[in-house]
């Protein structure tokens, strides 16, 4: 099970990455994205079928951000926590990759795991690992809801 202190460790990293940004603000993907922009943290979006995602800046105007095709491609792996918003078949693959590439922690948004894919990932990221029950929404653990005290509560970047 996700805690407090996990999602605290998750934003201890000095880079992000979001699996599965969105160009379409209707989409989760987006709007998770667009929760890292607005909050001045440095987010890389990942998705292999668009050039770039256009999202607001901390000052609310909106930039185009160059999209990378996968986590392999992320300058700093080792010192990146990611958030997923991929269907639970892509967010395994995608966890292999994380595992492999040494990625520091990661977020699990709802509706991107099934219970065999959370304990994978809760157990591989022991300490950084968010996802399932729990957090202040009733979804479960979703930076949307839970990630602005997460990040306060890590004191490593102003909000």
């Amino acid at each position: 099970m996700a805690t407090e202190a996990a999602a605290r460790a998750f934003f201890t990293a000095p880079y992000f990455a979001v699996v599965g940004a969105s160009a379409d603000p209707a989409k989760f993907g987006h709007k998770i994205f667009n929760w890292y922009t607005t909050h001045n943290l440095p987010a890389t979006p990942i998705n292999p079928s668009t050039p770039s995602i256009p999202a607001l800046s901390s000052t609310h105007e909106t930039v185009s951000y160059p999209t990378l095709a996968s986590l392999s491609l992320l300058p700093h792996p080792t010192e990146t926590s990611v958030s997923i918003i991929t269907p639970p078949k892509v967010t395994k693959k995608v966890l292999e990759e994380a595992k492999r590439l040494g990625i520091k922690g990661v977020w699990l948004q709802p509706g991107t795991f099934d219970d065999e894919i959370l304990k994978e990932a809760l157990e591989e990221w022991k300490e950084s690992g968010v996802g399932g029950e729990g957090g202040r929404g009733g979804e479960g653990w979703c930076v949307l809801v839970d990630g602005e005290r997460a990040a306060r509560a890590a004191g490593t970047h102003k909000l």
